[in-house]
């Protein structure tokens, strides 16, 4: 799947090969992608459609120099060949991490006044700053025990309200729970399962079309009941392999929702102590 999505997605024109009027294809030719990494095209169908899942480095790697990946997707390709082997998860079955150091607490306290949360692999909110609190917490997400992310775009009803580019936003979520192992993860599976069950297509479609390859920044827009709409840029920093955990933070991206956050947060600087963590 992941591959067959990248391959649609490059034209011919960004590898040198010429545009000709009758493509029925977005992207890519199979024949082409072969040509180009110096495989068949029969080797390219069964890889795209899951029939061969070991391929060699070298072929990987042809295969992501024809297709222009950035290095995360390079990453996740070869996740992706390891997953299928086994079981093989890169975590080892740990336990999602829930634990925020005490380095991080101070992080996050030094954000302060801008909107900040910690999330584990399973999309769990695990700590978070008071400006997010007044960002999140009118609109429900942090209703979960604990809340999750996920959770709550796709089977929380006022996720659809709160957010006005749902499908795009559930999109995300999607991709962040796929990347690396996904089922081969028995926790994020397990939640994978909840989700098929609660969401129903809205999640089960997503697991089958998307790749897992979340954006790390962009903008989103958040309508709040007391702020109204607001456009929030938004940076995914992650943090080291022990951790499993990643920051969002969320700042204004026009004038409009910087004069509307100063004025729902009320803070003007860093205020010590005003880290919300999640009762664990």
């Amino acid at each position: 799947m992941f591959l067959r999505i990248r391959r649609e997605a490059v034209t011919p024109g960004e590898v040198g090969l010429p545009t000709g009027p009758r493509r029925r294809t977005p992207g890519l030719r199979r024949a082409e992608l072969a040509t180009l990494s110096g495989v068949s095209v029969e080797y390219v169908t069964r890889l795209e459609q899951g029939r061969d899942r070991r391929p060699s480095a070298p072929v990987l790697s042809a295969l992501a120099q024809a297709l222009r990946l950035t290095a995360s997707e390079r990453i996740h390709l070869h996740r992706l060949t390891k997953a299928a082997e086994g079981g093989f998860t890169c975590m080892g079955g740990a336990t999602p991490a829930r634990t925020v150091r005490p380095t991080v607490r101070a992080l996050l306290d030094r954000l302060e006044p801008t909107p900040a949360v910690l999330l584990n692999r399973l999309s769990e909110i695990l700590a978070y700053t008071a400006g997010y609190e007044r960002l999140a917490g009118p609109i429900g997400l942090l209703d979960g025990s604990p809340p999750n992310l996920a959770r709550f775009v796709f089977t929380d009803d006022r996720a659809r309200t709160a957010y006005p580019d749902w499908d795009r936003i559930a999109d995300e979520q999607v991709a962040a729970l796929k990347q690396g192992p996904f089922r081969a993860d028995q926790h994020v599976a397990m939640l994978a399962d909840e989700l098929t069950v609660t969401a129903g297509a809205a999640f089960a479609e997503r697991v089958a079309a998307l790749p897992g390859l979340p954006k790390s920044s962009g903008i989103a827009r958040l309508v709040h009941p007391d702020a109204g709409e607001l456009r929030l840029a938004y940076e995914t920093l992650d943090l080291p392999a022990d951790d499993d955990q990643r920051l969002i933070v969320h700042l204004p991206a026009d004038d409009d929702t910087s004069a509307a956050l100063g004025r729902l947060t009320g803070l003007t600087g860093r205020r010590p102590g005003a880290l919300r963590a999640v009762p664990g």
